[in-house]
């Protein structure tokens, strides 16, 4: 009955997870839930947030690796502690790993290709003073331009031919997914259809107006870096503590095998969500929309 009361609040926890993470059953005008999608607006579409982050699993399979990590970290806390309610932080926190790796991983190749973009349109800029037309310049990026986006840019030669420039320039669009490349990309087309002298122009205020974004990210990462050190450590310490207690028999096991100690581990999980939703809603940055991303089927932007 123990194990059973623990899976169930495991799955309840998680559920709660899901859903404070955006992840919400869509309804229709009716009220009818459609199926569960993940929020628009603000957030990156799930099969667009694993391409950003370079997986390869399609979204089935990551909520698959992430359950089957925190079933099996369940069991095998449960096991050794003989107290599956205690196994259940740790359970969600082993769920939530793939997740935070891939969102670290995602945030290091978005900070790349952004960092990378004032280096890139210089390249640029310097092929078209020395006589290249713009799409040569461009294309010119898979082999000379800055290491993280080459490999964005290593097949554009055969898009541009397949697509056209403005049509190429828009699959990159789509490959990066940040609103800092979309400004960047529709910067470029404009220049293309002005052509002439003003391309140098636009291309050196776009390189300006690109650094001193870049530079204003660094410094709100820089601010809330600390914060969010501290945070995460205060929610994962006490569990810790709490699984090192209960791994030998003793008072600390038999209590958290007790009603009272249920009792107490459902109270602390409940404090503990509260307050990760908290903690994560007073650290959340803004995150900025993606003006010129195209519509979605539904009309929002993707």
């Amino acid at each position: 009955m123990r194990v059973l009361a623990g899976l169930c609040a495991a799955l309840s926890a998680a559920v709660v997870v899901s859903l404070l993470a955006g992840h919400r059953p869509a309804r229709n005008r009716r009220g009818h839930t459609l199926g569960r999608r993940p929020t628009t607006g603000t957030r990156v579409a799930r099969a667009t947030w694993l391409q950003q982050a370079g997986v390869t699993l399609n979204p089935s399979q990551f909520w698959a690796l992430g359950a089957f990590a925190g079933v099996v970290t369940f069991v095998v806390v449960a096991a050794v502690t003989r107290a599956p309610l205690v196994a259940i932080a740790p359970a969600i926190a082993a769920a939530a790993v793939p997740h935070v790796v891939c969102s670290h991983r995602r945030n290091v190749r978005l900070r790349a290709w952004q960092a990378a973009w004032p280096d890139a349109l210089r390249e640029v800029i310097a092929a078209v003073v020395a006589g290249r037309s713009l799409p040569h310049a461009v294309t010119a990026l898979g082999e000379f331009g800055p290491e993280p986006l080459r490999a964005v840019f290593a097949d554009f030669r055969v898009l541009m031919r397949v697509f056209g420039f403005a049509g190429a320039l828009e699959q990159v669009k789509e490959r990066l997914a940040d609103p800092t490349s979309d400004r960047v990309v529709e910067v470029l087309i404009v220049a293309h259809e002005q052509g002439g002298s003003i391309v140098r122009d636009v291309l050196d205020d776009l390189v300006v107006a690109t650094t001193k974004d870049l530079k204003v990210l660094d410094e709100i990462d820089t601010e809330g870096l600390e914060m969010r050190i501290n945070a995460r450590a205060v929610l994962v310490l006490p569990w810790a503590v709490l699984v090192a207690l209960t791994l030998r028999p003793g008072p600390f096991r038999d209590f958290y095998q007790s009603t009272a100690g249920v009792v107490v581990l459902l109270g602390a999980a409940v404090l503990s969500a509260l307050g990760a939703t908290w903690l994560g809603r007073l650290g959340r940055q803004p995150a900025e929309p993606r003006v010129f991303a195209p519509l979605a089927p539904n009309g929002d932007a993707g």
